[in-house]
């Protein structure tokens, strides 16, 4: 018998099908810069945080940012009222695999957030997880959601948005591909896709584009994070 947090998924997921007019649109990424910046600090990092440095901090500190500059990304609709209710904070949930399967524990206020303080509430969420101790209030609350099939080696996916959220972002595998640089030339770098499927009923297009264009620059180019750009 499913877990009582993974009949809890379920329902939302199964609920999000039939509630959200979802939509998918999709950006490729350039992982290079990042990568390159966390290998010459990875190990001062965990040395001075106790903690190491991944890709989700990266991730969710963009995807704020980008949540700050679009703020119908971070809304949601009001279902016994009919209006979309803006929020001035930002709680991401990020996926995570337990033995009883995925679950969703809410990082809060990542505004205010240091790349340490995601890396280390994660891996926190990742020990509650596996030993069984992550509760259902680890799991409320989230206004937006960000799920890492990249870890299993996805190539790329359409996620499923979490309800009541309305919009969920989906990392996926980092492989080296052949792209043309700014000289024209062919070269091989660490490119990654990203989907972001969104409720076309608050989200138009050009928020769910514009949205997702911003977290691509900002991981291709993560002194646009340092300068606020």
């Amino acid at each position: 018998k499913p877990s009582n947090i993974s009949q809890r998924v379920s329902a939302r997921l199964k609920e999000s099908q039939n509630t959200a007019a979802s939509l998918t649109t999709f950006q490729e990424v350039d992982m290079g810069n990042f990568m390159e910046m966390r290998h010459r600090h990875k190990d001062e990092f965990q040395k001075k945080h106790g903690v190491k440095l991944g890709f989700m901090s990266v991730f969710v500190k963009a995807a704020t940012a980008a949540l700050q500059e679009v703020p119908a990304i971070n809304a949601y609709i009001d279902d016994a009222t009919q209006e979309i209710v803006y929020r001035d904070y930002c709680d991401v949930s990020v996926a995570v695999a337990s033995p009883n399967g995925l679950v969703v524990p809410v990082l809060r206020n990542t505004e205010y957030m240091t790349f340490a303080d995601v890396e280390r509430t994660i891996a926190l969420f990742g020990q509650k997880a596996q030993n069984g101790t992550l509760a259902l209030d680890d799991m409320t609350g989230g206004t937006f959601t960000i799920s890492n099939g990249g870890v299993f080696g996805s190539l790329m996916g359409t996620p499923i948005i979490n309800q009541p959220q309305s919009a969920i972002l989906g990392m996926h595998a980092t492989k080296m591909r052949a792209v043309v640089d700014e000289k024209g030339n062919v070269v091989a770098r660490p490119m990654m896709y990203l989907a972001l499927t969104y409720d076309h009923r608050l989200i138009d297009g050009r928020e769910g584009v514009t949205f997702l264009k911003s977290v691509a620059d900002k991981i291709t180019d993560p002194a646009r994070l340092v300068f606020d750009i």
